[in-house]
């Protein structure tokens, strides 16, 4: 089949990387893509905005499949457009992605559902969330209603910074529009946890579950990002509990979508809180993980492509069986390298090097670089963006994974570099 991919980062990277290894693949495009998606596949210069546009292209490419990457296209409702044209897609429509673009709308899906969650307060008015932040007793986490690159979230343990963060957000300062509406939710402590599956909008195929590292500096400290790294799997989870999130979280919230007339087809993402209380949801994505694609998509086995394209048929059951998938027993550990200043202002066009070296040292089973924010120019590899690329390392426990992954890390060079050296060795209480 051909496969198009929409996207340029990391994740559609990993993607790009899973597929080129299916052996139902026959053309794998991606557009924009990024460095990295270019050495596994073709890159094509699309204006993914423009729907149309991507429909012309996959009629005249013959393409089977369009992978939708990131979210905001799926909230557009690229989706609903090509499928409206005849094409398969893996990724839900507008109405399901709106699980992800709309935090109060997220809540409140959880509560019509009975899908456990935080208590959580909605606010559109400046002055009515002023009023409930200085009457309440802290710690605040506060949520920008709308899409922002995973950067919408702060946890404010003083008043005066949850006032501050408040008006920024609902003047339309820090986020536009994203954040004119506000969700004030009750800071939790546990530990986090990714849950994701396939849906082809009647049944589900878990993946493996993934830990992410959110804040950008060691023992989970400083600003949220986009996300710091990740590992899969996660040890400290037993089994009474991944069944629990697994028919208490994920099969509700498809049954739930089912219930309000959604076909949801693609990626189904719970991000949890593991509390005394049990898992409960912090929010829902209706795509791929990033940093999270990265060390679950190397564990798996068999023919991806076809299970995607089960999904975006509404034949997932099938395809599993022809697709042979099944999970790899290593541990995966993915770490981010990303440009000094992260996730504030940076510097772009730094050389990097030590990206041959990696290759080189390391095979390819052991040890793979997922780029993202980083281009060719001049026939020198230079950053592009804040989170530069992730160095994953598969090996038979956490602790080898990580020594492999870091030493493949030291190898990589460029001016201002940052990463954590604690992925994969979280501190045992977290709060969000």
């Amino acid at each position: 089949m051909n496969v198009l991919i929409i996207g340029s980062g990391g994740r559609e990277h990993a993607i790009a990387w899973a597929l080129s290894k299916s052996p139902s693949v026959d053309n794998l495009f991606i557009s924009p893509g990024n460095f990295g998606t270019g050495r596994v596949g073709t890159n094509v210069d699309l204006d993914v905005g423009d729907f149309a546009s991507v429909r012309d292209f996959a009629r005249a490419n013959r393409i089977d499949l369009v992978v939708v990457g990131p979210e905001n296209p799926l909230a557009g409702g690229i989706a609903d457009f090509l499928r409206g044209s005849g094409i398969s897609v893996f990724g839900p429509g507008a109405l399901g992605a709106r699980l992800e673009s709309s935090k109060s709308y997220a809540k409140e899906f959880m509560v019509r559902h009975g899908i456990p969650h935080p208590r959580f307060w909605v606010f559109d008015d400046a002055g009515e969330a002023a009023s409930f932040i200085s009457t309440t007793e802290g710690p605040w986490v506060i949520k920008a209603d709308g899409l922002a690159l995973g950067k919408g979230v702060t946890v404010c343990f003083d008043r005066e910074e949850a006032l501050d963060v408040a008006r920024s957000l609902m003047s339309g300062r820090a986020l536009g529009d994203a954040g004119k509406k506000i969700v004030v939710e009750e800071f939790l402590q546990g530990q986090e946890l990714t849950a994701m599956a396939l849906s082809d909008g009647k049944t589900l195929y878990p993946l493996p579950f993934a830990r992410d590292h959110k804040r950008a500096f060691d023992g989970d400290e400083g600003p949220m990002t986009g996300g710091m790294g990740a590992y899969s799997p996660v040890t400290d989870l037993d089994q009474k509990v991944h069944e629990v999130i697994v028919r208490d979280i994920l099969e509700k919230t498809l049954r739930g979508l089912k219930e309000e007339g959604i076909d949801y087809r693609g990626i189904l993402y719970a991000g949890l809180m593991l509390t005394r209380d049990g898992p409960k949801v912090l929010e829902y994505n209706v795509r791929f993980g990033d940093p999270e694609a990265q060390c679950i998509l190397p564990r798996l086995e068999g023919d991806l492509a076809l299970c995607l394209r089960g999904c975006a048929e509404g034949s997932l059951d099938r395809a599993l069986g022809d697709a042979g998938l099944r999970v790899k027993p290593e541990t995966c550990v993915t770490v981010i390298m990303a440009s000094g200043g992260y996730p504030g202002s940076y510097e772009k066009g730094v050389p990097i090097s030590g990206i041959e070296l990696v290759e080189k040292e390391f095979p390819e089973n052991e040890v793979v670089l997922f780029f993202a924010g980083a281009r060719e120019e001049n026939g020198q590899v230079v950053t592009a963006g804040g989170r530069v690329l992730a160095v994953t390392a598969l090996a038979g426990s956490l602790p080898l994974a990580r020594e492999k992954a870091y030493n493949a890390v030291k190898m990589i060079n460029f001016r201002g570099a940052h990463y954590r050296k604690d992925i994969g060795r979280m501190p045992a209480t977290l709060g969000r």
